[in-house]
Protein backbone atom coordinates (compact mmCIF):
# COMPACT_ATOMS: atom_id res chain seq x y z
CA UNK A 1 0.00 0.00 0.00
CA UNK A 2 1.60 1.56 -10.10
CA UNK A 3 1.83 3.58 -13.88
CA UNK A 4 1.62 4.46 -16.44
CA UNK A 5 -0.56 2.99 -13.90
CA UNK A 6 1.13 -0.58 -13.29
CA UNK A 7 -1.91 -3.46 -13.51
CA UNK A 8 -3.15 -4.95 -10.28
CA UNK A 9 -2.02 -8.37 -9.60
CA UNK A 10 -4.68 -10.97 -10.79
CA UNK A 11 -3.30 -13.85 -8.92
CA UNK A 12 -5.56 -16.17 -6.99
CA UNK A 13 -6.23 -16.07 -3.19
CA UNK A 14 -4.80 -18.55 -1.24
CA UNK A 15 -6.85 -21.82 -1.18
CA UNK A 16 -8.52 -22.06 2.81
CA UNK A 17 -8.67 -18.03 3.38
CA UNK A 18 -12.73 -17.87 2.66
CA UNK A 19 -14.78 -20.35 5.16
CA UNK A 20 -18.32 -19.91 5.53
CA UNK A 21 -16.77 -18.14 8.53
CA UNK A 22 -17.24 -15.33 6.97
CA UNK A 23 -21.01 -14.77 7.07
CA UNK A 24 -20.99 -15.09 10.81
CA UNK A 25 -18.31 -11.98 10.68
CA UNK A 26 -20.06 -10.32 8.67
CA UNK A 27 -23.26 -10.40 10.94
CA UNK A 28 -21.68 -9.81 13.61
CA UNK A 29 -20.16 -6.72 12.31
CA UNK A 30 -23.54 -5.49 11.46
CA UNK A 31 -24.74 -5.98 14.80
CA UNK A 32 -22.09 -4.39 16.15
CA UNK A 33 -22.61 -0.98 14.05
CA UNK A 34 -26.37 -1.35 14.80
CA UNK A 35 -25.85 -1.26 18.90
CA UNK A 36 -23.29 1.47 18.58
CA UNK A 37 -23.87 3.37 15.61
CA UNK A 38 -26.28 5.97 14.26
CA UNK A 39 -28.38 4.09 11.93
CA UNK A 40 -29.10 7.40 9.52
CA UNK A 41 -27.67 10.63 9.48
CA UNK A 42 -28.97 13.63 11.52
CA UNK A 43 -31.38 15.77 11.24
CA UNK A 44 -28.77 18.32 10.72
CA UNK A 45 -27.38 16.24 7.40
CA UNK A 46 -24.30 15.38 9.68
CA UNK A 47 -23.15 11.95 8.33
CA UNK A 48 -23.65 9.33 11.23
CA UNK A 49 -20.88 7.59 12.62
CA UNK A 50 -21.03 4.56 10.81
CA UNK A 51 -20.82 6.34 7.45
CA UNK A 52 -18.19 8.48 9.15
CA UNK A 53 -16.12 5.05 10.11
CA UNK A 54 -16.89 3.63 6.31
CA UNK A 55 -15.67 6.79 4.82
CA UNK A 56 -12.62 7.17 6.78
CA UNK A 57 -11.90 3.61 6.21
CA UNK A 58 -12.42 3.67 2.67
CA UNK A 59 -10.07 7.01 2.30
CA UNK A 60 -7.05 4.99 4.08
CA UNK A 61 -7.52 1.86 2.11
CA UNK A 62 -7.35 4.04 -1.14
CA UNK A 63 -4.25 6.47 0.08
CA UNK A 64 -2.44 3.20 0.69
CA UNK A 65 -3.09 1.98 -2.40
CA UNK A 66 -1.98 5.71 -4.12
CA UNK A 67 0.86 5.06 -1.84
CA UNK A 68 2.18 1.86 -3.24
CA UNK A 69 1.77 3.85 -6.85
CA UNK A 70 3.84 6.10 -5.65
CA UNK A 71 6.22 4.08 -4.81
CA UNK A 72 6.48 2.03 -8.06
CA UNK A 73 6.67 5.25 -9.67
CA UNK A 74 9.43 6.29 -7.36
CA UNK A 75 11.34 3.25 -8.17
CA UNK A 76 10.63 3.55 -11.93
CA UNK A 77 11.54 7.26 -11.70
CA UNK A 78 15.06 6.28 -10.28
CA UNK A 79 15.95 3.50 -12.50
CA UNK A 80 15.48 6.08 -15.74
CA UNK A 81 17.45 8.64 -13.77
CA UNK A 82 20.03 6.26 -14.16
CA UNK A 83 19.68 5.38 -17.08
CA UNK A 84 19.55 8.69 -18.75
CA UNK A 85 22.84 9.54 -16.73
CA UNK A 86 24.42 6.63 -18.26
CA UNK A 87 23.20 7.74 -21.81
CA UNK A 88 24.24 11.11 -21.37
CA UNK A 89 27.37 10.47 -19.74
CA UNK A 90 27.59 8.22 -23.38
CA UNK A 91 26.98 10.94 -25.63
CA UNK A 92 29.23 13.26 -24.06
CA UNK A 93 32.20 10.54 -24.60
CA UNK A 94 30.91 10.40 -28.07
CA UNK A 95 30.51 13.95 -28.73
CA UNK A 96 34.22 13.99 -27.61
CA UNK A 97 35.04 11.26 -30.16
CA UNK A 98 33.30 13.08 -32.81
CA UNK A 99 34.86 16.65 -32.47
CA UNK A 100 38.44 14.99 -32.31
CA UNK A 101 37.15 13.10 -35.87
CA UNK A 102 36.63 16.29 -37.23
CA UNK A 103 40.00 18.07 -35.75
CA UNK A 104 41.49 15.51 -37.72
CA UNK A 105 39.63 16.13 -40.60
CA UNK A 106 40.35 19.83 -40.35
CA UNK A 107 44.20 19.68 -40.38
CA UNK A 108 43.93 17.52 -43.41
CA UNK A 109 41.75 20.57 -44.73
CA UNK A 110 44.09 23.56 -43.40
CA UNK A 111 47.27 21.33 -44.89
CA UNK A 112 45.41 21.11 -48.38
CA UNK A 113 44.71 25.10 -47.89
CA UNK A 114 48.55 25.71 -47.19
CA UNK A 115 49.70 23.47 -50.41
CA UNK A 116 47.09 25.04 -52.43
CA UNK A 117 45.77 21.11 -53.28
CA UNK A 118 41.89 20.25 -53.04
CA UNK A 119 40.92 22.66 -50.66
CA UNK A 120 37.88 22.89 -52.99
CA UNK A 121 37.09 19.54 -52.19
CA UNK A 122 37.77 19.81 -48.72
CA UNK A 123 36.47 22.93 -47.39
CA UNK A 124 32.98 21.29 -49.55
CA UNK A 125 33.11 18.20 -47.69
CA UNK A 126 33.30 20.71 -44.22
CA UNK A 127 30.32 22.40 -45.23
CA UNK A 128 28.34 19.68 -46.56
CA UNK A 129 25.15 18.90 -44.62
CA UNK A 130 25.71 14.84 -44.91
CA UNK A 131 29.60 14.28 -45.45
CA UNK A 132 29.22 10.63 -46.73
CA UNK A 133 27.11 11.93 -49.66
CA UNK A 134 30.69 13.98 -50.76
CA UNK A 135 32.29 11.04 -50.37
CA UNK A 136 30.49 9.16 -52.57
CA UNK A 137 31.60 10.71 -55.23
CA UNK A 138 34.66 8.31 -56.61
CA UNK A 139 36.59 11.68 -57.91
CA UNK A 140 37.20 12.59 -54.53
CA UNK A 141 37.59 9.28 -52.99
CA UNK A 142 40.22 8.53 -55.33
CA UNK A 143 41.98 11.59 -54.40
CA UNK A 144 42.12 10.62 -50.45
CA UNK A 145 45.15 8.95 -48.64
CA UNK A 146 44.67 5.90 -46.67
CA UNK A 147 45.30 7.95 -43.28
CA UNK A 148 42.40 10.54 -44.98
CA UNK A 149 39.92 7.84 -45.79
CA UNK A 150 40.43 6.33 -42.23
CA UNK A 151 39.68 9.66 -40.42
CA UNK A 152 36.46 10.20 -42.78
CA UNK A 153 35.17 6.65 -42.30
CA UNK A 154 35.37 7.86 -38.77
CA UNK A 155 34.52 10.52 -38.65
CA UNK A 156 30.84 9.38 -40.16
CA UNK A 157 30.85 6.44 -37.70
CA UNK A 158 31.72 8.66 -34.90
CA UNK A 159 28.65 11.04 -36.45
CA UNK A 160 26.17 8.28 -36.92
CA UNK A 161 26.75 6.88 -33.47
CA UNK A 162 26.18 9.88 -31.62
CA UNK A 163 22.79 10.70 -33.47
CA UNK A 164 21.41 7.61 -32.36
CA UNK A 165 22.53 7.89 -28.84
CA UNK A 166 21.26 11.21 -29.16
CA UNK A 167 17.67 9.77 -29.97
CA UNK A 168 17.81 7.28 -27.62
CA UNK A 169 18.81 9.97 -24.53
CA UNK A 170 15.97 12.19 -25.66
CA UNK A 171 13.72 9.47 -25.73
CA UNK A 172 14.94 8.50 -22.57
CA UNK A 173 14.40 11.85 -20.72
CA UNK A 174 10.74 11.72 -21.92
CA UNK A 175 9.78 8.55 -20.40
CA UNK A 176 11.55 10.35 -17.37
CA UNK A 177 9.62 13.01 -17.26
CA UNK A 178 6.13 10.83 -18.06
CA UNK A 179 6.75 9.20 -14.77
CA UNK A 180 7.44 11.83 -13.05
CA UNK A 181 3.91 13.25 -13.83
CA UNK A 182 3.28 9.61 -12.67
CA UNK A 183 4.86 9.97 -9.37
CA UNK A 184 3.70 13.72 -8.68
CA UNK A 185 -0.39 12.53 -9.19
CA UNK A 186 0.00 9.26 -6.93
CA UNK A 187 1.39 11.92 -3.92
CA UNK A 188 -1.07 14.26 -4.71
CA UNK A 189 -3.81 11.59 -4.36
CA UNK A 190 -2.51 10.42 -0.95
CA UNK A 191 -1.92 13.97 0.02
CA UNK A 192 -5.68 14.57 -0.77
CA UNK A 193 -7.51 11.51 0.40
CA UNK A 194 -5.31 11.70 4.21
CA UNK A 195 -6.70 15.59 4.46
CA UNK A 196 -10.10 14.30 3.75
CA UNK A 197 -9.97 11.05 6.41
CA UNK A 198 -8.47 13.84 9.28
CA UNK A 199 -11.12 16.83 7.88
CA UNK A 200 -14.02 14.09 8.61
CA UNK A 201 -11.96 12.78 11.97
CA UNK A 202 -12.01 16.13 13.33
CA UNK A 203 -15.63 17.04 13.13
CA UNK A 204 -16.24 14.17 15.33
CA UNK A 205 -17.38 15.15 19.05
CA UNK A 206 -15.74 13.40 22.20
CA UNK A 207 -18.37 11.01 22.47
CA UNK A 208 -18.37 9.90 18.85
CA UNK A 209 -14.77 9.61 19.23
CA UNK A 210 -15.36 7.55 22.71
CA UNK A 211 -18.03 5.47 20.51
CA UNK A 212 -15.52 5.08 17.63
CA UNK A 213 -12.79 3.69 20.06
CA UNK A 214 -15.03 1.14 21.48
CA UNK A 215 -16.37 -0.44 18.30
CA UNK A 216 -12.50 -0.23 17.16
CA UNK A 217 -11.88 -2.32 20.51
CA UNK A 218 -14.62 -4.55 20.00
CA UNK A 219 -13.46 -5.51 16.54
CA UNK A 220 -9.97 -6.53 17.58
CA UNK A 221 -11.55 -9.00 20.18
CA UNK A 222 -12.95 -10.47 17.39
CA UNK A 223 -10.33 -10.19 15.33
CA UNK A 224 -8.02 -11.89 18.21
CA UNK A 225 -10.49 -14.79 18.28
CA UNK A 226 -10.33 -15.76 15.09
CA UNK A 227 -6.60 -15.32 15.79
CA UNK A 228 -6.51 -17.97 18.05
CA UNK A 229 -9.05 -20.11 16.11
CA UNK A 230 -6.26 -20.26 13.50
CA UNK A 231 -3.65 -20.60 15.96
CA UNK A 232 -5.39 -24.06 17.15
CA UNK A 233 -6.34 -25.27 13.70
CA UNK A 234 -2.12 -24.99 12.92
CA UNK A 235 -1.22 -26.75 15.71
CA UNK A 236 -3.55 -29.62 15.23
CA UNK A 237 -2.10 -29.86 11.66
CA UNK A 238 1.34 -30.03 12.57
CA UNK A 239 1.01 -31.78 15.62
CA UNK A 240 -0.78 -34.30 12.93
CA UNK A 241 2.27 -33.86 10.59
CA UNK A 242 4.83 -34.49 12.73
CA UNK A 243 3.21 -37.82 14.32
CA UNK A 244 3.02 -38.90 10.51
CA UNK A 245 6.45 -37.74 9.77
CA UNK A 246 7.36 -39.06 12.60
CA UNK A 247 6.32 -42.73 11.36
CA UNK A 248 7.25 -42.41 8.10
CA UNK A 249 11.00 -41.84 9.10
CA UNK A 250 10.69 -44.79 11.67
CA UNK A 251 10.24 -47.04 8.38
CA UNK A 252 12.57 -45.45 5.79
CA UNK A 253 15.39 -43.70 7.78
CA UNK A 254 14.82 -40.67 5.95
CA UNK A 255 14.74 -37.11 6.89
CA UNK A 256 13.96 -35.20 3.68
CA UNK A 257 12.82 -31.83 3.14
CA UNK A 258 13.63 -30.61 7.13
CA UNK A 259 16.96 -29.01 5.39
CA UNK A 260 15.06 -26.25 3.50
CA UNK A 261 12.38 -26.07 6.13
CA UNK A 262 15.23 -25.14 8.71
CA UNK A 263 16.72 -23.19 6.19
CA UNK A 264 13.60 -21.14 5.66
CA UNK A 265 12.82 -20.81 9.83
CA UNK A 266 16.42 -19.55 10.12
CA UNK A 267 15.75 -16.34 7.73
CA UNK A 268 12.05 -15.87 9.26
CA UNK A 269 13.53 -15.72 12.34
CA UNK A 270 15.96 -12.75 11.57
CA UNK A 271 13.50 -11.05 9.97
CA UNK A 272 10.75 -11.15 12.17
CA UNK A 273 13.13 -9.93 14.90
CA UNK A 274 14.01 -6.98 12.56
CA UNK A 275 10.21 -6.48 12.48
CA UNK A 276 9.79 -7.01 15.97
CA UNK A 277 12.28 -4.20 16.74
CA UNK A 278 10.65 -1.77 14.61
CA UNK A 279 7.29 -1.80 16.69
CA UNK A 280 6.33 1.63 17.64
CA UNK A 281 7.56 3.25 14.95
CA UNK A 282 5.56 5.73 12.56
CA UNK A 283 3.63 4.61 9.31
CA UNK A 284 4.73 6.92 7.00
CA UNK A 285 3.86 6.81 3.62
CA UNK A 286 6.42 6.27 1.19
CA UNK A 287 8.67 5.35 4.08
CA UNK A 288 11.38 2.86 3.70
CA UNK A 289 12.88 3.43 7.44
CA UNK A 290 14.55 3.19 9.75
CA UNK A 291 12.92 5.83 11.59
CA UNK A 292 9.14 5.05 9.72
CA UNK A 293 7.87 2.79 7.20
CA UNK A 294 4.87 2.29 4.94
CA UNK A 295 3.96 -1.55 5.06
CA UNK A 296 5.69 -2.90 1.85
CA UNK A 297 9.31 -0.70 2.62
CA UNK A 298 8.30 -2.76 6.44
CA UNK A 299 8.18 -6.22 4.59
CA UNK A 300 11.53 -5.62 2.41
CA UNK A 301 13.30 -4.17 5.28
CA UNK A 302 12.70 -6.91 7.12
CA UNK A 303 13.21 -9.71 4.62
CA UNK A 304 16.64 -7.56 4.00
CA UNK A 305 18.09 -8.03 7.11
CA UNK A 306 17.79 -11.83 6.26
CA UNK A 307 19.24 -11.74 3.14
CA UNK A 308 16.37 -12.16 0.96
CA UNK A 309 16.13 -8.61 -1.41
CA UNK A 310 12.39 -8.13 -1.71
CA UNK A 311 10.57 -5.82 -4.79
CA UNK A 312 9.94 -2.15 -3.18
CA UNK A 313 5.48 -2.49 -3.52
CA UNK A 314 3.41 -4.91 -2.81
CA UNK A 315 2.04 -5.56 -6.49
CA UNK A 316 5.80 -6.97 -7.18
CA UNK A 317 6.14 -8.64 -3.52
CA UNK A 318 3.45 -10.95 -3.95
CA UNK A 319 4.84 -12.04 -6.59
CA UNK A 320 8.23 -12.50 -5.00
CA UNK A 321 7.96 -16.19 -3.31
CA UNK A 322 5.75 -18.99 -3.27
CA UNK A 323 1.94 -18.67 -2.74
CA UNK A 324 0.81 -21.25 0.03
CA UNK A 325 -2.85 -21.58 2.06
CA UNK A 326 -3.54 -19.69 5.01
CA UNK A 327 -4.00 -22.94 7.31
CA UNK A 328 -0.18 -23.57 5.85
CA UNK A 329 1.22 -20.23 6.90
CA UNK A 330 4.59 -20.30 8.30
CA UNK A 331 6.34 -17.60 10.87
CA UNK A 332 7.90 -15.15 8.12
CA UNK A 333 5.69 -15.46 4.73
CA UNK A 334 3.50 -12.60 4.02
CA UNK A 335 -0.07 -12.14 4.30
CA UNK A 336 -1.08 -9.69 1.63
CA UNK A 337 -4.89 -7.79 1.96
CA UNK A 338 -7.69 -6.79 -0.77
CA UNK A 339 -8.56 -7.32 -4.08
CA UNK A 340 -5.92 -4.95 -5.39
CA UNK A 341 -2.86 -6.25 -3.18
CA UNK A 342 -2.22 -2.99 -1.27
CA UNK A 343 -1.56 -4.43 2.11
CA UNK A 344 1.21 -6.59 3.52
CA UNK A 345 2.22 -7.74 6.77
CA UNK A 346 4.93 -10.38 7.85
CA UNK A 347 3.48 -13.51 10.11
CA UNK A 348 5.20 -14.35 13.08
CA UNK A 349 2.61 -17.27 14.13
CA UNK A 350 -0.32 -17.46 15.91
CA UNK A 351 -2.93 -15.67 13.47
CA UNK A 352 -0.77 -13.01 14.28
CA UNK A 353 1.13 -10.46 11.86
CA UNK A 354 3.49 -7.67 12.42
CA UNK A 355 2.59 -4.65 10.07
CA UNK A 356 3.00 -0.83 9.76
CA UNK A 357 -0.81 -0.31 9.43
CA UNK A 358 -1.95 3.19 8.14
CA UNK A 359 -1.68 6.82 8.25
CA UNK A 360 -1.69 7.92 12.10
CA UNK A 361 -0.70 4.70 13.46
CA UNK A 362 2.45 3.12 14.51
CA UNK A 363 3.97 -0.32 13.55
CA UNK A 364 2.35 -3.19 16.03
CA UNK A 365 1.91 -7.08 15.92
CA UNK A 366 -2.27 -7.67 15.56
CA UNK A 367 -4.47 -10.48 14.64
CA UNK A 368 -4.41 -10.97 10.58
CA UNK A 369 -8.42 -10.51 11.09
CA UNK A 370 -8.00 -7.24 11.93
CA UNK A 371 -10.12 -6.10 9.09
CA UNK A 372 -12.11 -9.16 8.55
CA UNK A 373 -11.58 -12.84 7.14
CA UNK A 374 -12.38 -11.60 3.61
CA UNK A 375 -9.80 -8.76 3.09
CA UNK A 376 -6.68 -11.82 3.26
CA UNK A 377 -6.10 -11.96 -0.40
CA UNK A 378 -3.12 -14.63 0.00
CA UNK A 379 -0.28 -15.63 1.52
CA UNK A 380 3.20 -15.65 0.30
CA UNK A 381 6.70 -17.45 1.16
CA UNK A 382 9.50 -15.32 0.04
CA UNK A 383 12.62 -17.48 0.63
Amino acid sequence: MASHRKSRPSGTRAAGIRTPALATAALTSVALFSQTAEAAPSADGKPSLEEVEKKVDALYRQAESATENYNAAKERTGKQRKQVDTLLDDVAERTDRLNKAREELGSFAAAQYRTGTEAPDTATFLLADTPQDYFDQTQLMSRLTSRQKDAVDDYVTQQSATMKKRQEAARSLETLTETQDDLKTAKTTVQTKLASARELLSQLTAAEKARLAAIEKQQEEAAARKAAELAKQQAAAADQKASSSSSSSTSSGSSSGSGSSSAYATKAAKAIAFARAQIGKPYVWGATGPGSYDCSGLSQAAWKAAGVSLPRTTYDQVNAGTTVSLADARPGDLVFFYDDVSHVGIYIGNGMMIHAPKPGAYVREESIYYGGESIIHSVVRPA
